[in-house]
């Protein structure tokens, strides 16, 4: 099994706003799929109201990013899943329950997660 990352930017989603409580319940619906087939891992949408930071090897907080990672955004899924295949099949899924295509990255094989 690998461990794939799903991910949307939050400027994907493209959608007049009273359509947010339905997507909200589409996306949920996916999330809970996802649960019950048991490939969920971890996901969520990040807090875009907090700030991020950077922290270096002493434990100094250093207020920003890098310079490559500023628009880190939206949301984002990580599913154990058998196959390549399996995860384009659950990210089209997701696609649809968030009205936006998804990205689709596979995590290296680290045998302690």
């Amino acid at each position: 099994m690998t461990k794939y990352l799903i991910s949307f930017p939050s400027s994907a989603m493209v959608f007049p706003l009273e359509d947010l409580p339905a997507v909200s319940a589409a996306a949920h619906a996916v999330m809970q799929e996802a649960k019950d087939a048991g490939v969920w891992v971890f996901g969520g949408g990040i807090d875009e109201s907090v700030p991020p930071v950077m922290v270096d090897g002493a434990g100094t907080v250093i207020e920003g990013t890098y310079p490559q990672t500023r628009q880190i955004d939206g949301g984002y899924a990580v599913l154990d899943l058998p196959s390549r295949e399996a995860a384009l099949e659950w990210a089209a899924r997701f696609a649809g329950s968030c009205r936006c295509a998804q990205e689709v990255r596979a995590f290296q094989d680290d045998p302690l997660s």
